[in-house]
């Protein structure tokens, strides 16, 4: 395994992170267990979850994936050898937790953080990230920025640190981190942090695979100059770079993108175009398609960990082994003509 420093911070976590938004819904609490078990054994020492987990968002499983984190910890006393990242929701309209309305003031982060805490069994999280931004903005299959004068946000990014510090001063959490995040709102952040001697952003997760390289056009270049890491999520673009949606006779009874149709963004006829050329090239340089999409994220100079999750023990012992997987730069030439003819169309 490789270990990549988190931002300005001590912590150097594995350039693999176990994402478990699956415990809960499509795997079991002993499957939990048998991914973390096995995780740790191959040298991950970075997990990521979220209190909305299991996906897709219900209320009914709303904080079952950390509950089942939490439970491995009390059997297996690892809590000390994980360095452990969660999430408190922002608006959102599919569904209410207890805690409503979602905000990120003080006493919603508050009360978010306590559940999260109780149900992973542990009294702090190592790093703390505010699910999507509190404004309308181009997330989540949006390109373009389209301004909404009736949007009720005013710039509380002070106030936001501000709770997140006496978080960090009680020793609840030790760092924090943004997701699906814009170069304008990590700006923000990290000039309120500079100013006011606030914590500082050490991560933003955002989703970057060969169908949505959109981190690039804004936030790499903030990345590495500004030392907050890309934690890449969807690397195989909800399943769809796995390449078991091109192969004739597979049982994709329990794909993702069947079993939850909703989650539309990997589904376009460019997306399906671009898949079949990427998988081109894997095969003519005898790679899997898991291979050539996962080792083209973990090369990115940006990346300090690649979220990979996985429903069945052999998908996750191959993510896992894609930290082995060097692509060569014929390689890389022929994924750059791809995406200047297809550019982005899983934005």
């Amino acid at each position: 395994m490789q270990y990549r420093q988190l931002g300005k911070t001590e912590l150097q976590v594995s350039a693999i992170c176990l994402g478990t938004m699956t415990f809960g819904e499509q795997n079991t609490e002993a499957e939990g267990h048998a991914q973390m078990d096995y995780a740790l054994e191959r040298g991950i020492n970075f997990f990521d979850t979220a209190e909305m987990y299991s996906v897709p968002a219900r209320k009914e499983t709303q904080g079952s994936t950390e509950r089942i984190i939490g439970s491995w910890f009390k059997k297996t006393g690892n809590r000390d050898k994980i360095i452990l990242a969660s999430k408190v929701t922002g608006p959102f309209s599919l569904y209410q937790l207890d805690r409503g309305p979602f905000n990120f003031s003080a006493a919603q982060i508050n009360a978010a953080l306590e559940g999260s805490l109780q149900r992973l069994q542990t009294d702090y999280i190592d790093l703390y990230q505010l699910h999507w931004p509190e404004r309308k903005m181009n997330m989540f299959g949006k390109r373009g920025f389209v301004y909404d004068p009736q949007d009720p946000w005013v710039d509380n990014f002070n106030e936001v640190l501000h709770a997140l510090n006496e978080l960090v001063k009680a020793g609840k959490i030790r760092h924090i981190g943004l997701s699906n995040e814009v170069p304008w709102g990590l700006m923000r952040f990290l000039q309120e942090s500079e100013r006011h001697d606030l914590p500082r952003v050490v991560s933003i997760q955002n989703p970057y695979n060969l169908l949505n390289r959109l981190f690039e056009v804004g936030l790499a270049e903030m990345a590495i100059r500004e030392k907050v890491g890309l934690l890449a999520y969807s690397p195989l673009g909800f399943g769809r770079l796995s390449g078991k949606f091109n192969r004739p006779g597979e049982d994709l009874s329990k794909a993702r993108i069947n079993l939850f149709k909703q989650y539309t963004r990997y589904n376009s006829p460019q997306c399906l175009e671009a898949v079949e050329k990427y998988l081109q090239i894997a095969e003519k340089h005898g790679l899997s398609l898991t291979q050539l999409a996962l080792g083209f994220v973990n090369s990115r100079p940006f990346l300090t960990s690649n979220i990979i999750g996985a429903t069945t023990m052999e998908q996750l012992k191959e993510n896992i082994d894609s930290i082995e997987v060097n692509l060569s730069a014929e390689v890389l030439s022929e994924i750059e003509a791809v995406h200047a003819a297809i550019p982005d169309p899983a934005p």
